[in-house]
Formats: C-alpha cells, structure tokens, sequence
C-alpha cells in the first residue's frame, strides 16, 4: 500500500525474525526519503552495539548513521522541529516507543519501525504487536529457513539461557519455519546438557 502525505503522520512497522532483512528494508526508505530531500533522524537503542555504536546495521553490513536513546523518552529529547521522517531500529529494546510513535504520527510525522515480532520462544514480543495494531503500513518479512530452505518466520536462540534478551547475531541464533523451530530448546543447551557442561552464553540483558 501507498500512502499519500497530506499534512498528517503515519507509523509504518516492519517486522519479522532475525535474518529476514528488516534492518535493510528500515535503511532502504530511509535513504528513499534522504533523496527526496526529507529531514531524516535515525536512532537505536544503546543495548545494540553489535556492529557500530552510532549506525544501524543490517547483518549483511548495509550502514546507516544513527543516535543511539535508552528509551524513547530519548527520541522526544533529540527530536528536530524540522525533521519529517522517524526511523527506528531494534524496536524491542526502546522502551515506551508505542506511546512515543503514536505522538509523533500524531504531530504529522512519518515514523518507520523495525523490530522483532516474535521472541525466542515464538511468543508475540512488545511492543512490535501493539504498535501494529496503531500502525497505517505493516510488512511482515520473511527468513529462509536454514535446515530446509522453507519461508522461515521464527528465531531460533542456539545457546542456554532464559532471559528474554539476549543481544547476539550468527552463532547465537538462526532462522527457522514453523516445522524445524523447537521453542525453548537451544541445541548447544542441549548437547550441553547430555555432555554435562554450561554452554557459553553472549552479552545478557533482560
């Protein structure tokens, strides 16, 4: 769908698992409305520093220069009058971004949102459900799934540990289709176990 501007904001929210190209997608019509010569912010949360500390960075090395926030109280702090359109990356990790999101759109913003929708467990994971549900433009992207090459929609955690977050990219997580995703069963958790050691897990937050 198109949206036509006429002096009013707008969310757009694009979802999925790990390694189905939201990051990309974010950065795309970023740069499309950098052409168009509109006013352009960018921001991540400060949790994700895996790749630049100030870009956001598809796992396929496509680069965007960004502010990073803790929350999206951040975003409100940093915002320029002039600025016309909103990215915002890692949506997961910015807390209260559904109320800020909905305030800027309600200013007349553009804002454009990509984040998880499901979390390690396949369960719906905030505020990626809430904030498609104020959203005008929702794109649901898709994995392949690396054990059978299927549409892949789930992201598989590979190491042991319960926390919600835990900030990581290959090696730590993988793709997978609704038949080959086994939720809450990591297999180095696994091979772990029958081998009667911890297995290693990367930076926690949660």
């Amino acid at each position: 769908m198109d949206l036509v501007k006429a002096n009013m904001g707008w969310i757009e929210v694009i979802c999925g698992p790990m390694f189905s190209g939201k990051s990309e997608e974010l950065i795309r019509r970023l740069r499309r409305a950098e052409i168009a010569r509109q006013r352009v912010q960018i921001f991540k949360p400060v949790i994700d520093d895996r790749y630049s500390g100030n870009e956001i960075v598809s796992h396929s090395q496509v680069r965007m220069e960004s502010q990073v926030v803790s929350s999206a109280a951040g975003i409100l702090e940093r915002l320029e009058a002039r600025t016309e359109v909103i990215g915002v990356d890692e949506a997961n990790f910015v807390p209260g971004l559904v109320e800020v999101a909905t305030r800027l759109a309600d200013l007349g913003k553009r804002v454009i949102v990509a984040g998880l929708d499901t979390d390690y467990l396949g369960r719906p994971f905030e505020p990626i459900p809430a904030l498609l549900a104020h959203a005008e433009q929702i794109s649901k992207t898709l994995a392949i799934c690396v054990r059978c090459g299927n549409p892949a929609k789930f992201t598989q955690r590979l190491i042991a540990s319960n926390d919600l977050i835990v900030v990581g990219a290959q090696g730590l997580y993988e793709a997978r289709c609704r038949r080959c995703f086994e939720a809450g069963a990591p297999e180095q958790a696994r091979a772990a176990s029958r081998n009667g050691q911890g297995a290693r897990v990367g930076p926690s937050h949660g």
